[in-house]
């Protein structure tokens, strides 16, 4: 028999009634997007079992539809240990810490009506206007207690973390971020309502942005490997795929990429947009490793991205070594 023909197509059992776990090993024995699923699962486990420092760049509404506490559970369990995030993630995370909601709606509703109400749309989430005011309020409060100097977005997120530790009414990114020690970092800051809440400061503040790209390289240069899992792409995608670029440059020495790589998204490598690119098109820009284990799974992160996290908590997973980031605390 040809050697093309070896792997044999396992339709998944469900009259055991299987676990998500269960399922999702079982689809990895079927094809299209159900098997590169497994493939997720499978190659963020042996991360974890690997000396990898594990990046995890976040973009698309996935706070407002639903997945902070997702995201808790893998700053908690220590499951990721570098984040990159959009603002607006962040903000709509920093809204439920703080008490406050978001709501299932309806993406066919008249736009102008919910202007009239005070309602904010995303697709089918509404959202209170007004309680998006006090959180640009809180923000912009938190903000006037800094000192006047340049910050970096993970020194900003850090403090802010820490406040949120006391005062908030809900465990979020931020906060479960501060007691995991796990840098978060926002390098498109301006383009959120964090940015809107710090343009209300009567001074300006500013943030070294550029900071954080040689803290990021610094931490790709002392780690043995690295990992990538990004959730959609945008801004947080590339600012994590150059880390790899960047640390070779300061080093001195050819960029070896990221060795395990994980994508979910819903967008096409062919129109030429980052949050489409394949893991081979970073292939030839050093950013991703020629060897890397890698998954692209064309899926609603909204539906996918539970799911894996899902199917990795019914591992009980835990890590022979965790990387530290004493030095950046220090600094800061």
């Amino acid at each position: 028999m040809t050697s093309f023909l070896r792997e044999k197509v396992s339709p998944p059992v469900i009259d055991d009634r299987p676990s998500v776990g269960t399922l999702i090993r079982r689809m990895g024995k079927t094809g299209f997007q159900a098997r590169n699923l497994s493939l997720c699962v499978e190659i963020w486990k042996d991360m974890l079992k690997d000396e990898v420092t594990i990046f995890l760049g976040l973009a698309g509404a996935m706070i407002p539809v639903g997945m902070r506490k997702v995201m808790v559970y893998l700053l908690e369990n220590r499951l990721i240990d570098c984040l990159v995030s959009t603002g607006a993630n962040l903000f709509h995370d920093i809204h439920e810490t703080l008490g406050r909601f978001h709501y299932q709606g309806h993406h066919r509703v008249d736009d102008t009506l919910l202007r009239e109400e005070g309602i904010d749309r995303i697709y089918d989430i509404f959202a209170s206007d007004r309680e998006f005011t006090f959180t640009d309020r809180y923000i912009h409060d938190f903000a006037v207690t800094l000192d006047s100097r340049p910050y970096t977005t993970r020194e900003f997120f850090y403090l802010l973390g820490e406040r949120l530790c006391r005062e908030g009414k809900e465990e979020g990114i931020l906060t479960a971020a501060y007691r995991a020690g796990v840098p978060v970092y926002c390098p498109a800051i301006g383009d959120s309502s964090i940015g809107i809440a710090l343009a209300l400061r009567d001074d300006t503040f500013v943030f070294d942005t550029v900071k954080d790209v040689r803290e990021t390289a610094q931490i790709v240069m002392e780690s043995k490997k690295t990992g990538v899992i990004y959730i959609g792409g945008g801004t947080p995608k590339n600012f994590i795929q150059q880390t790899e670029v960047t640390a070779g440059l300061l080093s001195r020495r050819p960029s070896e990429g990221h060795e395990y790589a994980i994508q979910i998204t819903t967008d096409s490598p062919q129109w030429g947009g980052l949050s489409g690119c394949t893991f081979e098109e970073a292939q030839s820009w050093g950013k991703v490793s020629k060897k890397a284990k890698q998954v692209t799974l064309h899926c609603d992160a909204s539906i996918a991205f539970p799911f894996v996290v899902a199917a990795l908590s019914e591992e009980s997973p835990s890590r022979s070594s965790v990387p530290r980031f004493d030095h950046l605390w220090h600094k800061g």
